[in-house]
C-alpha cells in the first residue's frame, strides 16, 4: 500500500517546519510547498512567504520542495479589499479572508496537480468530525497560541483534506521539537503583524495602495454630536482606539464609532465601547447546517482573536444577517472583525463579519 501523500504549507517558520518533521515521522509522503503571496516594492517577502527558510528547512528534512506564484489572487482577493475596508471606515481582519480563499484554495489546487491526499498547516487547531459528519476545528490545546478563529471560512470540503499536526501542542512544545530535529529556525521569532505590513504601519501602506481618493480630515464628536477636533482621516482610526487621537478632553477617550458617510469619527468613554448586541453578514456555517430564519443558538462568541470567548444567543435572520445578544457586554465590537460561534467543547460552529450598528 502506497504512503499517504501530504503537502505543507511551508511559510518559512518554526510552526510549519515542524509540522513537516511530524509528518515524515509519522510516515506521510511529505512535500513542501510555499505560496508567494506578496511581494513589497523593495523586493521584501511577506511573514508567510519566507522562501529561503522554506527551502532551507525542507532541504533539511530530506523532502521536495516547490513554490506556487500566488501574487494576483492574493492582491485581488487580499491586499485590494483590506485597503477598501479601511476606507469606508471598517477594521478587516485579512488572514481570515486569505485562509480559505488563498491558503487552502493554492494549496488543494496544488493537491490535485500532484496526487496528494491532504494538505497540512503549522496552525495551532485541529480538525474534528462532528457525530453527524461534519468537520470543524477545534481550538488549539493551549489557549494563548489557539488560532481557530482564523479558520472559521473553511468549508467541509477543505477541512476534509487538511491536517493540523500541532493543535495539540504549545508554542514551547513545538520550539523543542525543531532544537531536537536541529531544525535551523527552531529560534526564529514569531511574526506579531499582518504579513504584508511587516512594520504595523497600516496608515502608509493605505495610502500607497489606495485605487481611490482618501477621506479627508474631518470632525472628532462626542456622543451628543458636539465637535471635540479634527481627525487625519477616518482609515487612520479603529472602534476601541485610544492612543494617537490627539484630543485634550479632559478625560480618557476612546473612538466608540466611525460614521463614513458624514466623514465623523464619535468618541465617547469607555463605558460606551460596551455593547450586548451585535449584527453579523457573510455567515459561514462549519460545525452545524445553516440555521433557518427565527432559529436560535445558544453558544460562545469571540468578537476578535484575542477575546475570550462569552456567552450569548445566536439567531438568524430573514435577510441571511446574524443577531448575536451577549449574555455580558462585549467591548469594542469592531465592523469588519469576524464574529466566530462555538459550542462549549471549543468546536466552531460558525462566524460571519461584524456590521455597523
Amino acid at each position: 500500500m502506497s504512503r499517504r501523500r501530504v503537502i505543507v504549507g511551508m511559510s518559512g517558520g518554526v510552526d510549519s517546519a515542524v509540522t513537516a518533521y511530524l509528518l515524515k515521522a509519522a510516515g506521510y509522503d511529505v512535500i513542501g510547498m510555499t505560496l508567494k503571496t506578496w511581494v513589497g516594492d523593495s523586493g521584501e517577502e511577506s511573514r508567510c512567504c519566507e522562501i529561503s527558510d522554506a527551502q532551507a528547512v525542507c532541504g533539511q528534512l530530506g523532502i521536495p520542495y516547490y513554490v506556487r506564484n500566488c501574487l494576483t489572487e492574493f492582491r485581488e482577493q487580499i491586499t485590494k479589499p483590506f485597503v477598501r475596508e479601511y476606507l469606508c471606515g471598517r477594521t478587516p481582519n485579512p488572514c481570515v479572508i486569505c485562509n480559505s480563499a488563498v491558503k487552502w484554495r493554492g494549496l488543494l489546487n496544488a493537491a490535485d496537480a500532484m496526487h496528494s491526499d491532504y494538505i497540512a498547516t503549522g496552525h495551532y487547531a485541529s480538525v474534528v468530525q462532528m457525530p453527524d459528519g461534519r468537520f470543524t476545528v477545534h481550538k488549539g490545546a493551549y489557549s494563548q497560541k489557539d488560532q481557530s478563529y482564523m479558520l472559521y471560512r473553511l468549508t467541509q470540503d477543505m477541512l476534509a483534506r487538511t491536517l493540523m499536526p500541532l493543535g495539540k501542542l504549545s508554542k514551547s512544545e513545538v520550539r523543542e521539537l525543531a532544537k531536537y530535529a536541529e531544525i535551523a529556525v527552531a529560534e526564529k521569532e514569531d511574526s506579531q503583524e499582518i504579513c504584508f505590513v511587516p512594520d504595523g504601519n497600516y496608515a502608509d501602506f493605505i495610502e500607497e495602495h489606495a485605487e481611490q481618493p482618501l477621506p479627508p480630515a474631518g470632525d472628532f464628536t462626542d456622543t451628543d454630536g458636539h465637535i471635540l477636533g479634527r481627525h487625519c482621516g477616518i482609515y487612520r482610526y479603529t472602534v476601541g482606539q485610544r492612543r494617537g487621537l490627539g484630543i485634550a478632553a479632559g478625560k480618557p477617550a476612546y473612538v466608540q464609532k466611525i460614521d463614513a458617510g458624514a466623514n465623523q469619527i464619535i468618541l465617547g468613554d469607555a463605558a460606551s465601547l460596551l455593547t450586548h448586541e451585535v449584527w453579523c453578514r457573510d455567515i459561514c456555517f462549519m460545525g452545524l447546517p445553516a440555521l433557518q430564519p427565527g432559529e436560535q443558538l445558544a453558544a460562545e462568541v469571540k468578537i476578535r482573536y484575542h477575546h475570550p470567548a462569552q456567552a450569548a444567543v445566536c439567531e438568524m435572520q430573514a435577510d441571511g444577517a446574524m443577531h448575536i445578544r451577549f449574555q455580558d457586554p462585549v467591548r469594542a465590537a469592531a465592523p469588519g472583525q469576524s464574529a466566530v460561534v462555538y459550542d462549549s467543547a471549543g468546536r466552531v460552529l460558525c462566524g460571519g463579519i461584524i456590521q455597523q450598528q
